[in-house]
């Protein structure tokens, strides 16, 4: 049987922030939830995350799973107090107990499975995970006796002899459960801190075992906003080379961030200061940026998106986008189509080979097919408490400058004249025109201030 206990109670000050550091996001998701996320692919039998500070602030970011359940330490005493507050909670302290950080984000199944197999092998009362750094500043020091762990320090504790010990722990356990929670409640409070550390655990059990690892960043905790950034440069790092080794060129690779969840095709090209997020999808020789956003949406072959903004949205092939457009929720822009500057659509369907170049709202709107929308055109569709639709058929042509006072349907090849503003229904091959005559005054001299 295998458990999992996540520490993840601590207010953590170093963050400077009210948000509980579990909570702290890299590359969209919590440090909590990235960690649980490793674990599961273990396929544990249980889960148990155990909170404190803020704890149904971090509850509530969970997603839902029968195999997690919440254990509150309160108040918070240590590590080692967090593990006699499991014990006391859980009535069978049974088969292996994995005890992982909540604020060591980049730890990888594989690496945790390799430590669940070197403590089956070993029949261990305890398996823990180890590395060595140059610089260990901060962590506890991992004292070694042939191939058993002695005892380990915490870094506030040690001499300045221990302190040259490089062998550090990197806070991720294996125990034995039955045997752990015999001694559990013999820890003590005997430190520097006043707290209860579960690394005391190894000098009163019998075998303790080390897996030294070498550590390419997947033990990088998190105290503050710098090593936050850390972690996130390294993730960014790992998905930007995944997608380099598979045909996308970045010309300014530090410049972007792209999720995990992002698919990318062949021959794409991503300009700097560009930011690809959520289950967004781009298709084969794409030109996307520089200085564009797009977000959960799915981009067709060969399209073109310059200094624009993308959301939800279908951009399906062979369209060009910007620069300098807002394309919201629940849009689709068919193919050959054409975007230009300063349009926001939002809502709306575009049919194939569709134009909106220049300095136009389009909302909750269908557009037809080969239809030019000219510039400064306007559906408005809100009149104080709903929105509404405007429908233009294909073919159509519409003036500069043309309002649509939504709700309103246009047929097809219908032209509308510059300055319109239309309030009324079209038929098919019709103009529509609304203007007052224009009145010329000759001599006309402007009053004098």
């Amino acid at each position: 049987m295998l458990s999992v206990a996540i520490l993840a109670a601590g207010k953590g000050t170093r963050m400077e922030s009210s948000l509980p550091k579990v909570l702290h996001k890299i590359s969209g998701k919590s440090l909590l939830q990235r960690v649980i996320d490793s674990c599961i692919e273990l396929n544990p039998d249980q889960i148990f995350v155990i909170t404190g500070h803020k704890s149904k602030e971090v509850q509530d970011s969970i997603q839902n799973n029968k195999k997690i359940h919440f254990v509150i330490q309160d108040p918070q005493l240590g590590t080692g107090h967090a593990i006699q507050v499991l014990c006391k909670e859980v009535k069978e302290n049974k088969g292996k107990l994995l005890v992982l950080n909540g604020d060591v984000p980049l730890i990888k199944p594989d690496t945790l499975n390799r430590l669940l197999n070197l403590h089956n092998s070993k029949n261990a009362d305890v398996s823990l995970i180890t590395t060595s750094k140059k610089n260990p500043h901060g962590y506890g020091r991992v004292f070694l006796k042939e191939d058993l762990i002695e005892r380990i320090v915490e870094e506030k504790d040690c001499t300045n002899q221990e302190r040259l010990n490089l062998l550090i722990n990197a806070g991720v356990y294996c125990f034995n459960w039955e045997n752990l929670s015999k001694i559990i409640n013999k820890l003590q409070s005997n430190n520097n801190q006043k707290e209860i550390y579960l690394t005391d655990t190894i000098s009163l059990l019998k075998n303790s075992i080390s897996l030294e690892i070498d550590d390419d960043g997947e033990l990088q905790g998190i105290n503050n906003r710098i090593q936050l950034s850390t972690c996130e440069e390294i993730i960014q790092n790992l998905i930007k080379e995944k997608h380099m080794l598979n045909g996308v060129t970045f010309i300014n690779k530090a410049s972007c961030s792209i999720s995990e969840e992002a698919e990318i095709g062949k021959d794409v090209i991503i300009e700097a200061n560009t930011h690809i997020r959520g289950n967004t999808k781009i298709f084969n020789n794409c030109v996307i940026g520089p200085n564009t956003f797009i977000e959960n949406s799915k981009i067709g072959l060969n399209c073109e998106i310059s200094n624009s903004t993308v959301y939800d949205s279908q951009i399906i092939d062979h369209i060009k986008i910007g620069p300098y457009s807002h394309i919201r929720p629940n849009s689709k822009i068919s193919s050959f189509s054409k975007i230009g500057n300063f349009v926001e659509i939002k809502n709306s369907q575009l049919e194939e080979e569709s134009k909106v170049n220049h300095l136009s709202y389009i909302g909750d709107s269908i557009i037809g097919r080969s239809t030019n929308i000219g510039a400064g055109t306007i559906t408005a569709n809100f009149d104080g408490q709903k929105k509404h639709q405007t429908k233009i058929g294909k073919n159509s042509s519409i003036g500069a400058n043309t309002v649509f006072v939504a709700p309103i349907n246009l047929g097809e090849s219908v032209t509308t004249g510059a300055g319109s503003v239309i309030t009324k229904d079209s038929k098919d091959n019709s103009l529509a025109i609304s203007r007052t005559k224009q009145v010329n005054i000759e001599n006309w001299e402007r009053k004098k201030s």
